[in-house]
């Protein structure tokens, strides 16, 4: 079963980011922490660019995830963890496009050690 939460490198089909996050179908508490455990990760590695998609609303009053996490990355920003925030394009998915500030000094060789560090953890998320 594949994890909806997983971050996947984007191969030369998109230009647009380096990494997607796609949290379509994913509860809001889900969403959330996953947004959150990404933004933690990046910030002790290289900057990177993200696209995260999101859900649109259902038209029967369900609620969308895009105010929660647009508040979420915005007092990122805020906090300096991201230099970058927009919404995608209107044709694109629902979502945001961010860049990460990053560890300014982390280097290829720390962050390739952060990736291997990672593999034992169950949830497999490594952004």
């Amino acid at each position: 079963m594949v994890d909806l939460g997983e971050l996947k490198p984007l191969f030369r089909d998109n230009n647009e980011a380096e990494y997607e996050l796609d949290l379509r179908g994913l509860d809001m508490p889900h969403s959330v922490a996953s947004t959150e455990r990404m933004l933690e990760r990046n910030r002790f590695r290289t900057s990177r660019s993200v696209r995260i998609l999101i859900d649109a609303p259902d038209g029967e009053g369900g609620t969308s995830h895009f105010q929660p996490i647009g508040r979420l990355l915005l007092d990122a920003r805020k906090e300096g963890i991201l230099e970058q925030m927009s919404t995608l394009p209107p044709e694109d998915s629902l979502g945001f496009h961010i860049v990460t500030t990053g560890k300014p000094d982390a280097g290829e060789d720390e962050t390739a050690s952060d990736e291997t560090a990672d593999v034992s953890e169950p949830e497999g998320e490594d952004v």
